[in-house]
């Protein structure tokens, strides 16, 4: 039977360890989308011009905080000629609020036409978008728009997949401090740490 003492030191080791796998995971991704993170006003010239939007919460037929700033700097990408090409890429589930059809619809409404949205209702997780738009749509090189916590797992995993990518960080300041906190913490416990796992499985 296990004493109180010896309790404590497996605990102290098991936050150790979780120290341990954040502080690398974290550091990796770092460093794979060192200079490929940036604001919109930062893209250069010579950047794709092909945009994938990664989808996020939508209900009732409206993007939530952090799918209406992604889609916000799209609109604005394409109104500046700077992208032709838009892959709209989440869950087109009805009750996940099927984001592909209130991507497209928040899109169009802000005056991209319709032949430049392609859909793509299986981008379920970071990791499918990235290897769907390489081997189903045949993307090589892309601007990939998320909030500033995700980017660098979505450069990593896009990389690691073939497609040369370009982090392009979306705003947040509307989004509320809870969900920020959550979604930092779950991209440090969780996403990351799986996130190099895949790109070191996957790699072409």
């Amino acid at each position: 039977m296990l004493t109180r003492r010896r309790l404590v030191q497996l605990l102290l080791l098991a936050v150790l360890a979780v120290e341990v796998l954040v502080a690398v995971t974290s550091s990796w991704v770092a460093v794979a989308s060192r200079g490929r993170v940036v604001e919109p006003g930062e893209i250069p010239e010579q950047a794709s011009r092909t945009v994938i939007v990664l989808g996020a919460k939508a209900d009732d037929g409206q993007p939530g905080d952090y799918l209406r700033a992604r889609l916000d700097v799209v609109v604005d990408l394409y109104l500046s000629r700077r992208v032709d090409r838009i892959l709209v890429s989440g869950n087109d589930a009805d009750d996940a609020g099927n984001e592909i059809r209130v991507m497209r619809a928040y899109l169009e409404a802000g005056g991209v036409p319709s032949n430049v949205i392609v859909d793509d209702g299986f981008g379920l997780n970071t990791a499918a978008t990235c290897r769907r738009a390489a081997d189903v749509f045949g993307i090589r090189s892309a601007l990939i728009v998320t909030q500033n916590f995700h980017a660098g797992r979505a450069v990593l995993l896009c990389d690691a997949y073939g497609v040369d990518a370009t982090g392009v960080i979306a705003p947040c300041g509307h989004c509320s401090t809870p969900s920020m906190i959550r979604n930092h913490l779950r991209e440090s416990l969780a996403s990351r740490p799986r996130a190099v796992w895949d790109s070191l499985r996957t790699r072409k």
